[in-house]
């Protein structure tokens, strides 16, 4: 069995020192063997200006200082994390979620839609990924979707285990919404987590839920931070 933590905390933008202390308040207030934070959770999802000598700057590398003092915590806390976050690969930025277990980087999936820009305003170094493949992860098939991948490209990110889908949303995810989420979940898998962060600019009011078979199994309150935990 494996206890998974879904954590939807507040994250701010342009405040990478703020997020990475509640990057470390969830790895001590919970007992779980997996940490889940939303999409773009270490920059915050508004810190995509458009303005590429800026944007380079705020992304990070898979081996910054930042991403070092997660390793660290992983391998303290014998937890490991997926985290969303603005990636620097040389000359290039990705909207990328990254698996870090025991100190090393198990697996980084960049979005492959392109909606996490303004993307007529963005120059050729803004990026997509191009690998929806699912992987396996202490013995469990898994797969990663990053918000918007989800609506238009459903059919890539089918698998038979558990599919993580971190997202920005800002509006309510009410039940009658989180129930349409749960139905487009289900055109790839029968079993996903999804994942909303708290923000206040811009706005998002949270939330993570467990949808099983296309309905929501378990949730957590909207607008305060929380842990929803999952066993599998």
């Amino acid at each position: 069995m494996m206890k998974i933590g879904l954590v939807s905390y507040e994250c701010r933008n342009n405040d990478i020192e703020f997020n990475l202390s509640q990057i470390k308040k969830a790895f001590k207030e919970s007992n779980v063997d997996l940490l889940c934070f939303g999409e773009a959770f270490l920059q915050g999802f508004g810190t995509i200006t458009s303005d590429y000598n800026r944007d380079i700057k705020m992304a990070v590398e898979q081996d910054s200082k930042y991403m070092d003092i997660i390793k660290k915590l992983t391998i303290e806390t014998n937890t490991s994390v997926m985290m969303g976050y603005i990636e620097k690969d040389k000359e290039d930025i990705y909207s990328s979620y990254i698996l870090i277990d025991n100190g090393k980087v198990l697996h980084n999936y960049r979005r492959i839609s392109k909606n996490w820009k303004e993307y007529e305003k963005t120059n050729d170094h803004y990026k997509e990924g191009n690998n929806s493949d699912p992987f396996n992860y202490k013995g469990y098939e898994m797969n990663i979707t990053l918000c918007g991948d989800m609506w238009i490209y459903p059919k890539r990110f089918k698998t038979n285990g558990i599919l993580i889908w971190p997202v920005y949303v800002n509006f309510d995810l009410d039940d009658m919404e989180a129930n349409e989420y749960a139905k487009q979940a289900q055109l790839a898998a029968n079993h996903t987590l999804l994942i909303n962060s708290l923000s206040e600019d811009p706005v998002s009011k949270g939330g993570a839920f467990e949808f099983k078979d296309g309905v929501i199994y378990q949730k957590i309150e909207l607008s305060k931070e929380g842990i929803l935990v999952v066993e599998i």
